[in-house]
């Protein structure tokens, strides 16, 4: 149910709020000025018929976004890319869906990243993103002037820095189920994505490596074999070579979910027997390949699949022995 109408209010439209300076309609992200504080009710309601009538022919954000989601640029993304846009679709709409797409200014952008940046800022950036690229989208084909998330500040990333020593990835890899096992080397040899990971199959296990198409970027590998990777994907020959590669004890793929509960009781149990609490996540293995892995950036950018060396260096975390100035005192 809405808000319940002050006493003599009962006869506006829905939306329609009065001030001292006039009538306005707010359906959503913009507000409307539908007539002087002194018109009659026929006068509000005539007003208010008129901009209802005229926004029928205008173009609303929640109309931009279904077209951005009916597009091929859309269809190109990749699965959870797109997955991520119909996640975010959910609260966007709500506040901007009914806004005349063109009418919406960075003030208006301002606000709801503040506002939602109140229960996740991570989210509100994500939302910020997906926004502007609808926007981009449209402004090149002629359906809006501009886009209004530019010059609007994403709130700062926190880096992350947790770096896994050996001494803690061994002792989570000793607690560790066969496929967790299994899971934790592949993703640390070849700088891999735990959903790439999980749904790797057998028909990428190849004679020269493993394929691995990057679900985030699309890059494509084959990652060589070494004594070490075949040794994590032999674990897993015993359970049958045909589907997953990484199975439950059922013979299923793992969900998301269920895997995380698998390596956080690995690494707690590493917790208790290192004698200190472990905060780090799987996704830090791939941090850690990327960081154990010797050379250059640009190096280090071939091995990880990523598309520009700066985007790997956010995931280089070992700290690095340099030197020191070594002269004698005379």
């Amino acid at each position: 149910m809405g808000r319940k109408r002050a006493p003599g209010n009962e006869w506006m439209p829905k939306g329609v709020f009065f001030r001292p300076s006039g009538y306005y309609w707010k359906p959503g992200g913009t507000t409307e000025n539908l007539a002087p504080a002194n018109a009659s009710k026929a006068e509000v309601w005539l007003a208010y018929e008129k901009v209802v009538e005229g926004r029928k022919k205008l173009l609303t954000f929640q109309q931009l976004w279904k077209k951005f989601l009916n597009s091929a640029d859309y269809a190109d993304l990749s699965p959870r890319t797109q997955k991520d846009y119909l996640a975010h679709e959910k609260y966007l709409l709500a506040v901007f869906g009914d806004a005349e797409a063109k009418a919406i200014k960075p003030e208006h952008v301002r606000r709801y990243m503040d506002a939602r940046g109140k229960k996740s800022r991570v989210q509100a950036n994500h939302e910020h993103s997906s926004m502007s690229r609808v926007y981009r989208w449209g402004y090149q084909r002629g359906y809006v002037p501009g886009n209004p998330c530019v010059g609007v500040d994403k709130f700062p990333k926190p880096q992350r820095d947790r770096y896994i020593t050996d001494e803690e990835y061994i002792a989570i890899f000793t607690h560790a189920t066969p496929a967790v096992k299994a899971a934790m080397e592949i993703a640390y040899l070849c700088a891999a994505r735990v959903s790439d990971v999980l749904k790797m199959n057998w028909n990428q296990i190849l004679d020269k490596g493993i394929f691995i198409q990057q679900g985030k970027t699309g890059i494509k590998q084959i990652k060589a074999w070494t004594e070490r990777l075949s040794a994590a994907v032999d674990i897993c020959r015993e359970w049958g070579q045909d589907g997953p590669v990484i199975r439950t004890m059922y013979g299923e793929r793992y969900s998301y979910k269920g895997f995380n509960e698998a390596w956080r009781k690995a690494r707690n149990a590493a917790s208790e027997e290192l004698g200190r609490p472990l905060d780090c996540t799987f996704h830090d293995l791939k941090a850690k390949g990327i960081s154990d892995y010797e050379g250059s950036g640009r190096d280090k950018q071939k091995f990880s699949g990523h598309k520009t060396e700066s985007q790997v260096l956010v995931y280089d975390r070992k700290v690095k022995i340099s030197p020191t100035l070594n002269k004698k005192m005379r």
